[in-house]
């Protein structure tokens, strides 16, 4: 892992971090509900698209096609979708109530540990693979800054992705008859990624099966077992103590998030 994407990822958790105020229980490995070992996504991810490949030029037509994108509303959800530390805003319209540091503590500490183990999760691919992001080989705006930090980390597959997919499938387990919900906005969360022209298409699809992969390993963990039943019931005094989210502004998101990219 490069020192710059390193410090990236640490800064895009701090805000979570600092907020939760949460501690790790002892004995935990590294933080982590993992042990060494247990889980290693390099054995479960295929390479990327060889270059020059069929898959590989549909990559480059899909950056090409959504640089069109720019300043328009689906532009500006993926530059709210960059921010990883708030990412349960995010999800806030999918699941009926907005989660905080006061009505959802257990929450933000699931997924504070849980963080640890999809950075190793996102880390191990993308060293083995090195893969450029597409806006260093084409021409065309993306939706952040352009950094030294951001063209060193690689582009398979995508952090983010593997990262909302994981929050989404946590979210899901939580609150199952909002699942479906969740899940949609989980795969924008990661289509934004396309969007912002950071990740090839392939790399946002790559953090989807990624996040899966790790979520059944986390599923045989039982502090995880045992968080994930203390969050559930956490979502539930929430949701029914409320208030929901803005109906209007979730109805616009929903219908946004249900367009098609191209």
């Amino acid at each position: 892992m490069s020192a710059s994407w390193r410090i990236s990822w640490t800064i895009g958790l701090a805000g979570l971090l600092l907020a939760s105020c949460a501690t790790v229980p002892a004995g935990a490995p590294d933080g982590r509900y993992l042990a060494k070992g247990v889980f290693d996504a390099r054995d479960h991810l295929p390479p990327p698209p060889a270059k020059g490949s069929p898959e590989a030029l549909r990559d480059r037509e899909i950056f090409l096609a959504t640089r069109s994108l720019k300043d328009t509303p689906r532009w500006s959800l993926a530059k709210a979708d960059n921010v990883e530390e708030r990412v349960l805003e995010g999800y806030a319209c999918a699941l009926g109530v907005t989660p905080t540091l006061q009505t959802t503590p257990k929450l933000a500490a699931t997924l504070l540990r849980m963080s640890r183990d999809v950075r190793s999760a996102v880390a191990g691919p993308k060293l083995k693979y090195k893969r450029p992001r597409p806006y260093l080989s084409a021409a065309g705006p993306i939706c952040v800054k352009k950094s030294p930090g951001l063209s060193l980390s690689p582009d398979y597959p995508s952090g983010h992705s593997t990262w909302g997919w994981s929050v989404g499938l946590v979210l899901a387990e939580a609150a199952p008859d909002r699942a479906e919900m969740i899940l949609a906005r989980a795969r924008a969360f990661g289509e934004s990624r396309i969007a912002c022209g950071v990740h090839n298409a392939s790399s946002v699809e790559a953090g989807r099966v990624n996040a899966q992969n790790l979520f059944a390993a986390l599923k045989t963990s039982p502090a995880f077992q045992a968080d994930l039943a203390a969050v559930r019931a956490e979502l539930d005094a929430a949701r029914a103590a409320g208030p929901a989210p803005d109906t209007a502004a979730c109805a616009a998101e929903a219908a946004l998030i249900a367009q098609p990219l191209l």
